[in-house]
């Protein structure tokens, strides 16, 4: 299993639109909208990386308002 955390940038206003279809994604475990650099953490959980870079890549980012996103693989259980 792959615990990964990807930090996403949202237009101005966006994040609250945007954090519960983040939520329906099926290897979303959990997703905040948090101030700082970025405006949304997501913590996925995925059988393989591969799984979690298609989260990010193809479902987040896919998403009208996200502006930008970083993928974190935890490296700890």
């Amino acid at each position: 299993m792959v615990h990964a955390f990807i930090m996403v940038k949202t237009g101005a206003g966006e994040s609250e639109q945007l954090v519960a279809p983040i939520r329906e994604l099926e290897r979303v475990a959990e997703a905040h909208i948090v101030a700082g650099a970025y405006d949304l953490i997501v913590e996925v959980d995925a059988e393989e990386v591969y799984d979690v870079l298609k989260t990010a890549s193809s479902e987040v980012q896919s998403l009208q308002g996200v502006t930008d996103t970083k993928t974190y693989i935890s490296l700890d259980d």
